[in-house]
């Protein structure tokens, strides 16, 4: 048996839509072993027919089993950590055919978008750049263990297919423009280790305006954050969770943000980043 760590993630912060990730203290553990039957859910025999299609290895039945923290469909990765923790383990089992950033590769395809994945695989702040629809790099820096991260992870589920549709095909250029300049104190943030520059960075025009039809209660929980000390919030990848980053006062920033969520049907939790990404931990 395989045992394959994979941590949790928060996705786009805000402006960087599909490109800007980070990876979380916060896991799931995937156990792959063979079997006499292939005991697993249809997605994760789409990860182990993607391996052996790109690996060459020859395919064999298996079974997985899933341990973890990470709660599915709130928009912290709970796909990817599942998804990364099949291809990783069965990569190990086969004799380390694919590198790593082949690993995350087939992952990203399999999610139908990198941010995600990125930073599950490499961990710490990741920025995912995309040339005419393809993989171009992934850019990551380890991330201070002081910066914390504050998540509101309400009571219900939100299909990234589903938050997917409520968006528009086209914006207009003040919009895009402002995301740019938000995606760029983000970025310089992160990689200065200057987090303080996260101060109204995280603002955006393309996506959360809209996924707040779902999540109704978005802004007053970030504004509730942000007045208890955190110095921003945004809506974790495609929600329903909404997460904060702090430098100080997590605890009244957690009780904030439960506070302004209606009837408090949530609970929080705060985090730090996870600098290592996805690991096997033993075999």
């Amino acid at each position: 048996m395989v045992r394959v760590r994979v941590p949790a993630s928060t996705s786009n912060l805000g402006p960087g839509f599909d490109c800007l990730g980070l990876a979380l203290e916060l896991y799931n553990e995937v156990s792959v072993e063979p079997a006499a039957e292939t005991l697993a859910s249809p997605f994760m025999e789409a990860a182990a027919q993607a391996f052996f299609a790109a690996s060459g290895a020859m395919p064999f039945p298996f079974r997985v089993e899933v341990r973890g923290d990470v709660p599915s469909a709130r928009g912290l990765g709970s796909s990817v950590t599942v998804r990364l923790g099949v291809l990783m383990a069965l990569n190990r089992l086969c004799g380390e055919t694919l590198d790593q950033q082949r690993l995350f590769e087939l992952g990203a395809r399999l999610e139908g978008h990198p941010d995600n994945a990125a930073a599950a695989c490499f961990g710490g702040f990741t920025v995912v750049q995309k040339r005419g629809g393809h993989l171009s790099q992934v850019l990551r820096y380890d991330v201070d263990p002081a910066l914390k991260v504050v998540l509101c992870v309400p009571d219900f589920e939100i299909q990234t297919a589903e938050a997917r549709k409520v968006l528009p095909s086209t914006y207009r250029r003040e919009e895009v423009i402002d995301n740019l300049a938000g995606i760029a104190a983000v970025v310089a943030a992160f990689v200065s280790r200057n987090y303080r520059i996260l101060r109204g960075a995280f603002t955006d025009q393309l996506h959360q305006p809209y996924r707040q039809t779902l999540i109704p209660f978005l802004p007053e929980v970030i504004a509730a954050g942000v007045k208890a000390g955190a110095l921003g919030g945004f809506l974790s990848g495609s929600g329903s969770t909404i997460a904060c980053l702090t430098l100080t006062r997590e605890r009244e920033v957690a009780e904030a943000m439960l506070a302004a969520t209606p009837g408090r049907a949530a609970f929080t939790c705060t985090v730090g980043v996870d600098n290592a990404g996805a690991k096997l931990t033993n075999g």
